[in-house]
């Protein structure tokens, strides 16, 4: 891709990890389960779910589990880790109500995401949420954390009946916002789901790497939103004190 490429009509975002810190929000709930199922061990329970979840979510998300049974999965997991190896579906469901207390609590966007989304909403651009998620859940986010009225649409996976890589829903993305894939750039964390998923379908993807790690060659890579702006050739938003 050129080094300074056309600007776009639209940009759409991921939400977690990438406007809101879902990292904190989740370790957030995970703790209230781990206290519940008498866990000592941190660190073993985060990779465990992060794990766990890519897998059983991966499997929701191509139409091999439930909603429901995606969850018990992750629940069972981090119970047998705990040394419970009977779990009853009740109580899995239980523990992740539990789990989303504690992660609703959790909610916080990154701090430059305010500032930024307000600059590109002022320079006129049309801006999406592209996600994954849940739309009930993504939506009370978006809600509780007054980040609605920054979007003109809200696309989820479960409502379009297709997850990210999978272009169909980078493609409805641009549908809603009126504009061709080739004039909206993706914006996310991931390099499957968001990077090869914007390729996939004619979009330029943008991923925010907040820990720095190593560059991707051939995707462009920034360390925070900000940096988006400079690629725009707006001001910065740390420079205008918005930060």
């Amino acid at each position: 891709m050129p080094n300074t490429p056309a600007p776009p009509a639209a940009i759409c975002f991921d939400l977690d990890d990438t406007l809101i810190d879902d990292v904190a929000a989740s370790s957030a709930g995970l703790r209230a389960v781990m206290e519940r199922l008498g866990h000592p061990d941190f660190g073993a329970a985060r990779a465990l779910w992060d794990a766990q979840t890519e897998i059983s979510f991966g499997a929701y998300l191509r139409g091999d589990l439930s909603l429901e049974d995606q969850r018990r999965e992750r629940i069972r997991a981090l119970a047998v880790q705990a040394g419970h190896n009977d779990v009853a579906d009740q109580h899995c469901d239980d523990l992740y109500r539990l789990y989303l207390d504690g992660h609703r609590a959790g909610w916080q966007v990154f701090p430059d995401t305010f500032a930024v989304l307000g600059a590109l909403s002022s320079a006129g651009y049309r801006l999406a949420v592209l996600t994954n998620g849940i739309e009930a859940l993504q939506h009370a986010k978006l809600q509780a954390l007054e980040l609605t009225p920054y979007f003109h649409a809200v696309v989820c996976a479960d409502t379009v009946g297709a997850g990210k890589p999978d272009p169909r829903i980078f493609h409805a993305t641009a549908q809603r916002l009126g504009v061709d894939p080739s004039a909206c750039w993706h914006v996310g964390d991931q390099i499957q789901a968001d990077g090869v998923g914007a390729v996939s379908s004619g979009m330029r993807p943008v991923i925010v790497d907040r820990q720095a790690r190593q560059p991707l060659e051939g995707i462009t890579t920034l360390t925070g939103l900000d940096g988006l702006l400079r690629m725009l050739g707006l001001p910065s938003a740390t420079a205008t004190g918005a930060l």
